[in-house]
């Protein structure tokens, strides 16, 4: 495993997101199995996991805490702020960030978190008092690096001006490109940020392991109402994972790491968190540092991608008016 920059922050090519072994992909993976899971992530030397307050809510914070508590000085921990859990929405004032990271700095048996996410950008929030109030964080040793998700390139000024920051946390994937043309790519580019996918396989739709008769619980899985998991769009998305397939059947290797190595070749301070609860899946997701793609094989994953339409929202509206465009 090589290691890769977020800003200053030296950590493995491919992480681990935490999310679904506690929340939003079904019910919550026994809490042992995802113990497990996260301490042979590190063994295959991932040094980057990456969770919030908001997953569970804390559950996985405690997950994490626990499992990493051994090896706390080996891995680098991400988690987020900026959701105010007990009375609902967004909440980003300065009091209530320097009062929430007391109970992520509990729950994650750590004197220090090493990069903290503005979960959401808050709209009431001037982001230049939210970037002051980590900064003041940064100062006290209880954060290392500032990290933003779901933010505008605009917004990712505003605050590195004010703190630098570190990370960007977006989706990104071959099935949604958004980054590559809202200026936030080039935004890090120009400023040394480092920018880490989340759901760098598709939320599992890459892997070519769902099509249209594959059903998610409303109860659990939040996939269940994103208009890119609907029966028709899972059936009219497959050309994307077609294309995966070919490339995979050529390298001797699967479409998930095909996924994942097209992102490791887009940028080189680009980290892929892929989550999973399951040992099998980590061994594939982290094979992905193995697989070559020459020059003449990204040109031509470009050029069929670019005949390819996508088709539904990458979420639901309920979540898309909380990301920034």
């Amino acid at each position: 495993m090589r290691t890769r920059m977020l800003g200053k922050l030296a950590v493995s090519e491919i992480g681990a997101g935490c999310m679904s072994i506690s929340a939003n992909y079904g019910p919550p993976a026994d809490k042992n199995q995802g113990i497990a899971v996260l301490r042979a992530a590190h063994e295959k030397g991932v040094t980057l996991f990456d969770t919030a307050e908001v997953y569970g809510p804390y559950r996985n914070e405690e997950l994490v805490g626990e499992a990493l508590a051994p090896i706390r000085d080996k891995v680098s921990i991400a988690t987020k702020f900026g959701y105010d859990i007990e009375a609902g929405g967004h909440n980003s004032h300065p009091d209530h960030i320097k009062k929430v990271v007391e109970g992520s700095l509990k729950r994650l048996r750590t004197d220090r978190i090493d990069l903290y996410y503005q979960h959401r950008v808050d709209k009431k929030v001037p982001i230049e008092d939210v970037a002051g109030a980590v900064k003041e964080l940064i100062q006290q040793g209880k954060v290392l690096h500032f990290g933003l998700s779901e933010a505008s390139a605009r917004t990712i000024r505003r605050a590195h001006a004010v703190q630098p920051v570190a990370a960007v946390q977006t989706e990104y994937s071959v099935m949604n490109r958004d980054p590559e043309k809202n200026g936030v790519l080039t935004t890090c580019e120009e400023l040394g940020i480092g920018f880490v996918p989340w759901g760098p396989v598709g939320m599992g739709y890459l892997t070519g392991k769902i099509d249209a008769r594959t059903t998610f619980d409303p109860n659990t899985d939040f996939r269940s109402g994103f208009d890119r998991f609907t029966p028709e769009n899972l059936a009219a998305n497959k050309p994307v994972v077609d294309l995966l397939v070919r490339v995979a059947k050529r390298k001797g290797t699967t479409p998930a790491q095909i996924a994942l190595a097209w992102l490791l070749a887009q940028r080189p301070w680009i980290v892929p968190i892929p989550g999973t609860r399951r040992a099998d899946h980590l061994e594939e997701n982290l094979g992905a540092i193995h697989v070559e793609l020459t020059p003449a094989d990204l040109q031509e994953m470009e050029a069929e991608l670019s005949k390819i339409e996508v088709h539904g929202g990458r979420m639901s509206a309920k979540y898309m008016v909380e990301v920034e465009e």
